[in-house]
């Protein structure tokens, strides 16, 4: 996923960066609501984790405005604020999600799991067959004729991207945005690096090339 963490204390966000991105995600980082109001106008988040005390306001407000949208961002508010009540208004504004300072870290990446999968559930299969190919969105594997295969964290962000929408053609740009988080360069050939990998491990009638416009997944089914 693509996941923006916004946070004002600066060891904490550098620890829950780390710890995220070592789950095969794309991790935005930002201490304050404008500069992270700035980042969702230019990128398709699918998860926030929201602190409430920041340097120019209350989290509480970003939230009140992407529920006024027609965002379908996740979101999971992270605070030392630990009353009952606030849990509760939290969550009536919003949150899918509370965890409360300090928390632990493997805990953290817990929730994020469980409720990312509260959000794809309905939305679109747990497994898709391309041949002898199989996806397991649950469990975040790609198995060849029933053998788990040894992809990488960016080899299977490709694809999940891809396998949200078979068929779908995504561009380079979009791929690119679902690899690196904004403060990451990119090299030129970064993605058709990747995908030949992926083509090594998965054959080459799985994924195919849309000259001039990206990739996709071949058409396959839901099991």
């Amino acid at each position: 996923m693509r996941i923006l963490i916004v946070e004002d204390e600066h060891d904490l966000g550098v620890a829950v960066q780390e710890r995220v991105r070592l789950d095969g995600h794309a991790v935005d980082w930002f201490m304050t609501l404008e500069d992270a109001r700035a980042a969702m106008a230019i990128v398709d988040y699918d998860f926030m984790l929201l602190d409430l005390g920041l340097p120019d306001g209350s989290g509480r407000s970003l939230l009140r405005d992407i529920r006024r949208t027609s965002s379908n961002i996740a979101v999971l508010i992270t605070t030392a604020e630990d009353q009952i009540s606030d849990r509760i208004a939290g969550l009536s504004e919003g949150a899918d999600d509370y965890i409360v300072k300090p928390y632990d870290l493997n805990e953290l990446v817990a929730r994020i799991a469980a409720v990312a999968r509260r959000y794809a559930a309905p939305r679109r299969p747990v497994h898709y067959r391309i041949g002898e190919i199989t996806i397991d969105r649950e469990n975040r594997s790609v198995s060849r004729n029933g053998r788990v295969l040894d992809l990488t964290a960016r080899e299977w962000a490709i694809m999940e991207l891809l396998s949200r929408s078979p068929g779908r053609i995504y561009s380079r740009q979009q791929i690119d945005t679902a690899l690196y988080a904004l403060d990451q360069d990119v090299d030129s050939n970064t993605v058709e690096v990747f995908v030949s990998r992926l083509r090594k491990k998965v054959g080459n009638t799985v994924i195919r090339t849309v000259r001039g416009r990206g990739y996709c997944l071949t058409a396959g089914e839901a099991v």
